[in-house]
């Protein structure tokens, strides 16, 4: 028997050429009901804003949605970006969540701004916001859970709730982090894929056990996208890639093309490098090869849980990506 990590969701609900962030939201909402039917562990979704092609800018509130629509699955922020808010406003909206729907609550937090300069000042985000996440990080979890002497500022429904505070990071400095504070730590390899091992491997040595977690729980996360064979595969996350590339070359976070555009784009040399350097460095692939992936980063790092980041211009796409995912691992933890 192999150990395979669990399957996850990481979702930026992405926004496609030629429809709405409207949709985007609703399909992420579908598409939560779906990957609980299909046994996933967690479904996060990230924060951006002032981002054309992802409708991702208020997590607690989609958040409260995907609770609300599904029933056992559990469901955070992957993440909420500190420095852009207060910690007291943080801890109030996720004690209520978690009040709302106890046990099903994750909180994960990152100190990257998700935006531009002049949206980051629009949000009120001071310019050493992430020197200062350590400290609002430690005003965070402490309003969570009862209080060993009496709290001077109260977030009323978080006082009452044990949500679990997940760091997030691409780069060892977080990992590092995550570890001497004893918090769970999930890494994004769709990021930083090179330092993944590395980052992993800093964490569990930096770990030291704390009221929070006895021992070290790391989730990777990483562009997955499974087709029924390679081939498709590489079909079904051209609109993406394509996208990255036009993000990269013209400097604007515009609504990724759709499938028909991608088909029609004629690649350089170079885009044809980037595209092979991203199928290569994350999963992408038919049932077999992601398998085969999915065991070998997994040796590599060690990673508890895998969460797959899965973005493609159709719901039905998407849906059957996780399910041959989830069938791919399975067949994985029967060897």
């Amino acid at each position: 028997m192999t150990d395979t990590p669990p399957v996850s969701v990481l979702d930026v609900v992405p926004v496609w050429s030629g429809s709405t962030a409207t949709r985007a939201l609703r399909d992420s909402v579908q598409l939560a009901v779906e990957v609980e039917r299909l046994g996933c562990t967690r479904y996060w979704v990230a924060e951006h804003h002032n981002t054309p092609c992802l409708a991702t800018a208020t997590p607690p509130v989609l958040v409260g949605a995907l609770l609300a629509a599904t029933s056992t699955l559990r469901v955070g922020s992957g993440g909420v970006l500190l420095p852009n808010h207060p910690p007291l406003v943080v801890a109030e909206q996720f004690g209520t969540l978690a009040a709302l729907y106890p046990g099903r609550v994750d909180l994960g937090v990152g100190r990257a701004p998700g935006t531009d300069a002049a949206t980051a000042r629009a949000l009120r985000r001071a310019p050493d916001g992430a020197d200062q996440f350590p400290t609002e990080l430690a005003e965070l979890i402490d309003h969570f859970g009862p209080a060993p002497r009496p709290r001077q500022i109260t977030a009323v429904a978080a006082a009452e709730s044990e949500v679990p505070v997940w760091i997030l990071g691409s780069s060892p400095g977080s990992a590092r982090l995550a570890g001497s504070l004893g918090l769970p730590y999930a890494f994004a390899h769709q990021i930083n894929p090179t330092l993944t091992a590395t980052a992993l491997q800093l964490y569990r040595k930096s770990f030291r056990p704390s009221a929070h977690l006895a021992d070290p729980h790391a989730i990777l996360s990483a562009v997955v996208v499974v087709g029924e064979n390679d081939e498709h595969a590489e079909r079904l996350i051209a609109p993406y890639l394509l996208g990255q590339i036009g993000h990269r070359t013209v400097g604007r976070l515009d609504p990724f093309p759709n499938a028909a555009q991608a088909q029609q784009h004629s690649y350089t040399d170079a885009e044809r490098a980037f595209v092979a350097e991203r199928i290569t460095s994350q999963i992408v692939g038919g049932p077999e090869t992601v398998r085969e992936r999915v065991q070998r980063l997994h040796a590599e790092t060690g990673a508890n849980e895998l969460m797959a980041l899965t973005i493609l211009p159709e719901l039905e796409d998407r849906v059957r990506s996780y399910a041959l995912l989830a069938d791919a691992v399975r067949a994985s933890i029967a060897v």
